[in-house]
């Protein structure tokens, strides 16, 4: 599942946060596309952005970041 959806007038952002053990592995955005999360969002001129986030798991810091525009 999608970990959080933010529908707003105009646009829609969709986040996915992940965990990982050993820095930036891009598994968040993938995830995102390849389960086609953002397909019940999609209309006609309303941009959904793609966020992925990815965390260290012993720094407790962000370690990945990336959108995108589908």
């Amino acid at each position: 599942r999608l970990d959080m959806a933010v529908v707003c007038p105009g646009h829609v952002h969709l986040y996915e946060f992940k965990v990982v053990d050993r820095g930036p592995e891009g598994g968040a955005l993938a995830q995102i596309r390849e389960r086609g999360y953002a397909d019940k969002y999609r209309r006609p001129g309303v941009p959904v952005r793609l966020i992925a986030m990815e965390f260290d798991r012993e720094e407790r810091n962000i370690v990945g970041f990336a959108v995108e525009t589908a």
